[in-house]
């Protein structure tokens, strides 16, 4: 080997900066251990809300040391910018993405046009999406073409003044659709720096904001993060400021009082008619029911729905005189109050001077009690000021001490707060701050028109709150409102789990993959160790170094890097053992069995590599650690297997030294193998198919258990202090959510749970709606005296409760199973490629994606005939996906290796019949096949037995790499030489010239 002194210094600079990277994240792990040791001494486990009082005692305490120098002169704060990244799995924390309404901007570029062909090719547009994959505006501008004689650029519509400069009257429609395009690019660019400057201001370390293509989507991991709600209010929030002019409340009490009476009345009407109904279908079903007992029932149902004042009865208080509060109501009978009031019988009750008059809603209190307001509303429904005009903001305190925000206007928004300021001082009237339709305040203007353009927002609101409202305002408004249509929520206690049993996984791996190299291959295996431990130092270097996330998929990619390693270094003892009994000489043996040997590495780790990488196009989240650190570990093995190990090796024997490379025990096994495959063939090729046609029954009749990510809905990862029955919560939970279901995950007493109930709907009231559901449906299997609170609130030390979240809608999940089934089908495309460029024959290709094809087919069948008893979780989603390719990389890895050794046997015995050269490949190269999936299967089973999330992942790399080593041997081999074989070569003689010519690299 040439320039070993420089490929020693190398490794040497890379092993201190790699160490150099992991000393930041060693430093703020002992800092945040100093930290969570203070907390315990300072508060006593039986104080109340024990949990949330350590973690802000935690917080306090790096804030004072935060900036104090500690390591090599660096502070707490910034070696926690340079820390190795944590993922979502491993820290706990909110992964979203949202999806940005293309519709909502649609609207606002034509001025909320009320035109009817406008409106119809949305919502055709709204109903064509729920089966489809293209974009919205593809959609809509199909919708509006076939509506005869539309036309987009009518005044109506976008030839208005707000797009005079770019969209005339004579424009036609796909003019139109050019510039619609352009401005819903603009604004989704526009939501992404709102959102990038929102998620800067929140304070959550090392957060990733990325936008998904061009479909409006965006993509926002917070690792860390705990206050749930307060992010998803921070992300879904549109900022839509307006200012309204406010009306007395104490006007509005006649009106409330004939609402009230309309109400009653028709309640009463259609309660009359709902009895008679019921007594009717009661006496023809019930004949020899008690009769008494009949009108007993008849007389409850009437007193419950008659009601005395369906409306005025839910006042709690009356709103102050002359201010703009109608009433108060419980915040939980706001949603009949809305409906009330939205009855066009009950909005014409109003006086004619008050039609067009917007009933809102103000902040809840912490008593749950919420107040009504009215505000001056006009035809258009458009407010005199918006929040367009507000140039900054920033939260203080007001005069009383109480949290507020301070806002400044630009010229033409201080000339109409003025104007407003001024006639609410004139008519003694108040001004209505609305945010997102919530009334925040409603000051009065005690001195007169306030000039300048700087007001303030003040609430009952803490200093977050405060803060929050501050940082939306200045970043501005989303241009339309962003729906999560994908989200995951895991608790802290959960992600600190996953890295407890990932680092158990590791480490056991990692030490019987050690002891067995030393086992097999002496002392050659313990410098092959050496190499493996720096490969696996170089690895976290460069993800730290990088800003790479780490995650518990990572981590089973890294751990599914040490078979990959030690898989090239047994391709090259076993090369050498090879040499040294052809009576070669140590240093000439070495020599060669390396170089010999690096044609197999490179191929098995590029085919590999090349799986990575479409998991890395494809996947998203977790999927896209995986592929990192798989990727990362790749180049990193080849490094150190073919450079580092030959340092040891050659420092080693360059005084003589002899190097048997086995021991006593493992000397002659695997010696003078000679099995004729090929004879085998047919009977392999019977078992395949049976087990195959097996397979294919099952996935034709009882399917898949496709998990959210490829049907929707949402999945709850629920944690009870005692064992519980699977099988009857799920009773539970169907009665509640009619379809549900629940599976035990890792200890019985945790579940995923799992329901399309709503899945159409995304808002947060409806994820918090099914929350609180789920909690009252398992209340009585939860600890004594657990609140809804206790159930979702996140914590470092949770012990049981709501331990994560996950949601897909239905739209985006449509998207993750297309993009899979492309994953699936680029990768054995480009592998195909692959080995047609490197061996020149198509048969060589048709094998290798032959026995791909048979790998995964057996994966799909074992999922389907088995998912329904297994006691772990089997779902079909994005990590399953992952698994598939990372099977394809696998059985390729093997059969390449297998073909290089057939292509050498070619060129070094052209006189033996090609069944000779193939059988004596495969029994050549059998040592290595089992050693290498010997290692990788404890490897998988380690992560198997310890990672229980990670179960079904690892079961379905534990069958590809079992299948994938059969398939090799018995498939890929022999369907290409029945290829050939029908073509009629002999592959001797006669073609020794064009073989050699193939099998040139």
């Amino acid at each position: 080997m040439q320039n070993k002194g420089l490929i020693r210094v190398f490794a040497i600079l890379f092993g201190l900066v790699s160490l150099y990277q992991l000393s930041f994240t060693f430093f703020t792990n002992k800092t945040e251990s100093d930290a969570e040791a203070f907390a315990k001494q300072q508060i006593s486990e039986s104080t109340e809300n024990y949990s949330a009082l350590r973690e802000e005692v935690e917080t306090r305490y790096l804030d004072s040391i935060g900036n104090e120098e500690g390591f090599l002169g660096m502070t707490y704060n910034e070696s926690k910018d340079k820390e190795l990244n944590k993922g979502l799995d491993l820290k706990g924390g909110i992964n979203v993405i949202l999806q940005v309404s293309v519709k909502d901007i649609l609207r606002g570029l034509s001025n909320n046009s009320k035109d009817p062909a406008f409106n119809q090719a949305l919502a055709n547009a709204d109903e064509a999406q729920k089966d489809a994959q293209d974009d919205y505006i593809d959609l809509f501008l199909e919708a509006f073409n076939d509506i005869p004689d539309a036309r987009l650029a009518s005044p109506d519509i976008f030839a208005n003044k707000t797009l005079s400069d770019e969209i005339n009257f004579e424009m036609s429609n796909a003019e139109v659709a050019t510039v619609l395009k352009k401005k819903i690019d603009e604004s989704i660019v526009s939501a992404f720096e709102v959102l990038r400057k929102r998620i800067d201001k929140f304070g959550v370390t090392q957060p990733n904001i990325q936008r998904l293509g061009e479909s409006g989507r965006i993509l926002v991991e917070l690792p860390g993060a705990k206050d749930v709600d307060r992010i998803r209010t921070l992300l879904q929030s549109t900022a839509q400021l307006e200012f309204w002019d406010g009306l007395v409340g104490s006007n509005f009490g006649q009106f409330l009082v004939d609402a009230d009476a309309y109400i009653k009345e028709t309640q009463s009407t259609s309660t009359e008619i709902e009895n008679a109904e019921q007594v009717t279908d009661s006496t023809e079903t019930a004949a020899g029911d008690d009769l008494e007992d009949l009108l007993a029932e008849e007389n409850d149902s009437t007193e419950v729905a008659s009601g005395n004042n369906p409306l005025l009865e839910l006042i709690v208080a009356p709103g102050y005189q002359g201010g703009p509060v109608i009433a108060v109501f419980n915040a939980k009978d706001t949603a009949k109050v809305n409906s009330y009031l939205k009855k066009p019988q009950v909005k014409a009750l109003l006086p004619a001077e008050q039609k067009y008059t917007k009933f809102l809603w103000g902040i809840e209190d912490e008593n749950g009690l919420v107040q009504l307001y009215a505000v001056k509303g006009n035809r258009d429904n458009e407010p005199e000021l918006s929040g367009g005009v507000v140039t900054d903001a920033a939260q203080v305190y007001n005069q009383a001490g109480q949290v507020a925000v301070s806002m400044q206007m630009n010229g033409k928004g201080a000339k109409i707060w003025e104007e407003m300021t001024g006639r609410a001082y004139q008519q003694q009237s108040t001004i209505a701050i609305v945010l997102d339709d919530v009334v925040y305040s409603a000051p009065s203007s005690t001195s007169g028109a306030i000039s300048g353009g700087r007001t303030e927002i003040s609430g009952s609101f803490t200093v977050a709150e405060g803060q929050d409202l501050a940082n939306v305002l200045r970043a501005g408004k989303l241009p339309a409102s962003a729906d999560i249509i994908q989200s995951e929520v895991v608790g802290p206690s959960l992600g600190q789990e996953a890295i407890d049993s990932g680092l158990m996984s590791f480490v056991i791996a990692l030490l019987f993959v050690l002891v067995w190299m030393i086992f097999y291959y002496g002392r050659a295996g313990a410098y092959a160790d050496v190499a493996l431990v720096v490969n696996i130092l170089f690895i976290f270097g460069i993800l730290a170094g990088l800003g790479a996330v780490l995650t518990l998929p990572g981590i089973a990619g890294i751990v599914l890097t040490i078979g990959i390693s030690v898989d090239a270094n047994v391709l090259i003892f076993e090369r050498i053992r090879e040499e040294l009994a052809k009576g070669k000489s140590q240093k000439d043996s070495i020599k060669d069995g390396f170089n010999n040997a690096l044609s197999s590495i490179l191929d098995a780790n590029i085919t590999t590599g090349l799986t990575g990488l479409i998991l890395l196009v494809f996947g998203t989240g977790p999927i896209k650690g995986f592929a990192t650190t798989l990727l990362i570990g790749i180049a990193t093995s080849l490094f150190t297997a073919i450079f580092i190990t030959r340092l040891f090796i050659d420092g080693y024997g360059k005084n003589g030294k002899s190097l048997a490379f086995s021991t006593p025990i493992t000397k002659k096994w695997f010696q003078n193998v000679n099995v004729n495959f090929l004879k085998k063939r047919k009977i392999a090729y019977v078992i395949s198919a049976a087990i195959i046609a097996v397979g294919l029954g099952s996935l034709f009749t009882q399917g898949l258990d496709q998990g959210v990510d490829f049907v929707g809905g949402r999945t709850y990862t629920v944690r009870f202090d005692k064992d519980v029955d699977a099988n009857e919560i799920e009773q539970d939970l169907i009665a509640t959510f009619e379809s549900a279901e629940a599976k035990t995950l890792g200890a019985n007493n945790q579940l995923k749970i799992t329901t399309k109930y709503k899945v159409e709907e995304t808002s947060t009231e409806v994820d918090n709606e099914i929350q609180e559901m789920l909690y009252n449906s398992l209340k009585q299997n939860l600890p004594q005296g657990m609140t809804y609170e206790d159930f979702k609130q996140e914590s470092s030390d949770k012990e049981a409760g709501l331990m994560s979240n996950y949601k897909v809608s239905p739209t985006i999940a449509d998207d993750i199973k297309q993009a899979s089934v492309w994953a699936v089908l680029g990768s054995l495309l480009v592998v195909f490629l692959y080995i047609l460029l490197r061996f020149r024959r198509w048969q060589f290709s048709l094998g290798a994606v032959a026995a791909v094809f048979h790998d995964v087919l057996i994966v799909l069948g074992i999922f389907s005939l088995t998912y329904k008893f297994m006691p772990f979780n089997m779902e079909i989603d994005q990590a399953f996906i992952a698994a598939i390719l990372t099977v394809i990389g696998y059985s390729l890895n093997d059969t390449v290796v297998v073909f290089d050794r057939i292509r050498e046997y070619f060129n070094e015995n052209e006189q033996w019949p090609m069944s000779k050269i193939i059988n004596s490949a495969l029994s050549s190269t059998l040592s290595r096949t089992l050693n290498t999936s010997l290692t990788t299967l404890i490897v998988l089973l380690a992560i198997f037995i310890f990672a229980a999330p990670l179960r079904g992942f690892m079961f379905s790399l534990i069958i590809g790499v079992v299948v994938g080593t059969y398939s090799s041997l018995f498939i890929a081999t022999p369907v290409m030489f029945d290829t050939v074989k029908k073509r009629g070569i002999d592959l001797k003689y006669k073609e020794k010239e064009e073989l050699e010519n193939d099998a040139t690299v």
